[in-house]
């Protein structure tokens, strides 16, 4: 009888600690689920829709180090995303909360040569129509900021 009641204690023992270790496993499972979520948008872009629409998720969530990832990097394109960047975080919480719940609209994209693109779109928080520029550069789809921001009229 005391040897059965032993077996009991111990099997209900080692499940428990089975238990302790399975729910241990699926906290750790969900954290890494949760983190990799986020590194979806580092990924490279397939083409120039997909550049454009990272670079503007990217942008609107306030990962401008994403974006920047996608970006053609020269001087006039730095200095207006770190613009863009000191703005976005003087924004108030509602605001920047209004950004990141927005979905983005691709109204039109004109092709202007093999490697460049003009995208038009919009959020659905402001519903104002801007442009972005791609350039294809080293076989990669970058955004080039001097079209939106620096255009010359």
């Amino acid at each position: 009888m005391i040897l059965i009641s032993k077996s009991i204690s111990c099997l209900s023992l080692s499940f428990a600690a089975m238990k302790k270790m399975l729910s241990g496993f699926l906290v750790l499972a969900f954290l890494y689920a949760c983190n990799n979520s986020d590194k979806t948008s580092s990924t490279q872009p397939e083409n120039d829709l997909d550049a454009a629409r990272i670079f503007i998720r990217d942008a609107l969530d306030g990962r401008f180090e994403k974006a920047r990832q996608i970006m053609v990097r020269d001087s006039i394109n730095d200095q207006t995303m770190d613009v863009t960047e000191r703005t976005y975080e003087h924004m108030s919480q509602a605001e920047r909360f209004g950004y990141h719940n927005a979905s983005i609209q691709i109204h039109n994209t004109r092709e202007i040569n093999d490697s460049t693109r003009i995208v038009t779109y919009s959020n659905s928080f402001k519903n104002q129509k801007d442009s972005l520029k791609l350039v294809r550069l080293n076989n990669q789809w970058l955004v080039d900021l001097k079209f939106t921001f620096h255009q010359q009229h």
